[in-house]
């Protein structure tokens, strides 16, 4: 039986293969930086994809793929959250989860390392304001531009609390570079209780000055899938927003995995994990 934990990158999942093959790829750089196994694991949706869509080899999703480990002698993971601030999955679904495994692996331990936004950590807002900035009109390099912050939405208001950070965090980054940062959500909940997600990203694009602007949309996403990409649900409110505003521009940014510097943080929080762990 081995002691020392094996690390699961993971992420919430997706049902579009490239989530998946990006995921992967993010645990290979990660396991080469830190020279140790990292194994890519969702913790939802991935199972559904075909895996012929995968190169034939099937994802996984947590709660299997630790039964799987356990069943090896293996008892002990360090999972490490491919996500920007503290969402439902993990407060909620994720202790439900192994709560439900302790009950017949009493065995099982396992260390949760903190998620990629930090207090004072200001690589995320970096990461950003360089795809801000590699989105600029080259005709006017130097142009102030619009910049709208947008992330899925979350039923969490901590969670929507990180992504306004980063908007201000961003907005220092870019600095006179921008004329306006406004965070914003890709959709929301219904009831009141959830209105702290707005605006929502249609809403403001087609409100006067946004409307009349050439605007840079900056995804506060991690990996491909349903939502972000050139054909996701970002790129399609964009498109029917500039069907009805004439004077509106978009762009859209990189996603943030789509950055070497998160590798770092990735690293930096399984290095924070492991610290505690020993101490």
């Amino acid at each position: 039986m081995s002691s020392h934990p094996l690390t699961l990158l993971v992420d919430n999942g997706s049902l579009a293969p490239a989530a998946t093959q990006a995921l992967r790829a993010l645990a290979a750089q990660l396991a080469a930086r830190l020279e140790i196994a990292v194994e890519p694991v969702s913790l939802l949706h991935a199972n559904a994809i075909d895996p012929q869509a995968l190169a034939g080899r099937p994802a996984e999703i947590l709660e299997p793929a630790i039964q799987r480990h356990l069943a090896a002698g293996q008892n002990s993971f360090l999972i490490l959250p491919l996500f920007f601030g503290p969402s439902l999955a993990l407060t909620e679904y994720l202790p439900a989860t192994l709560a439900r495994l302790r009950q017949t692996h009493p065995q099982l331990t396992v260390q949760l390392a903190p998620p990629l936004h930090a207090s004072g950590d200001r690589r995320l807002a970096q990461i950003l304001a360089e795809h801000v900035q590699a989105m600029r009109p080259p005709h006017s390099p130097t142009e102030p531009v619009w910049v709208a912050l947008v992330d899925h939405g979350s039923p969490c208001a901590m969670v929507t609390a990180v992504r306004n950070e980063l908007a201000t965090q961003l907005a220092a980054e870019l600095g006179p570079r921008a004329a306006a940062v406004t965070p914003c959500s890709m959709e929301r909940r219904p009831a009141a209780a959830y209105d702290f997600n707005e605006p929502l990203l249609n809403k403001l694009l087609t409100t006067l000055p946004w409307s009349e602007r050439r605007v840079i949309v900056a995804l506060q996403f991690l990996l491909p899938g349903r939502h972000a990409g050139p054909s996701g649900d970002i790129a399609e409110i964009c498109r029917q927003a500039e069907a009805t505003q004439p004077g509106l521009r978009t762009a859209m940014t990189a996603l943030v995995g789509d950055h070497p510097l998160l590798i770092e943080i990735l690293a930096d929080r399984w290095r924070s994990a492991r610290a505690l762990a020993l101490d």
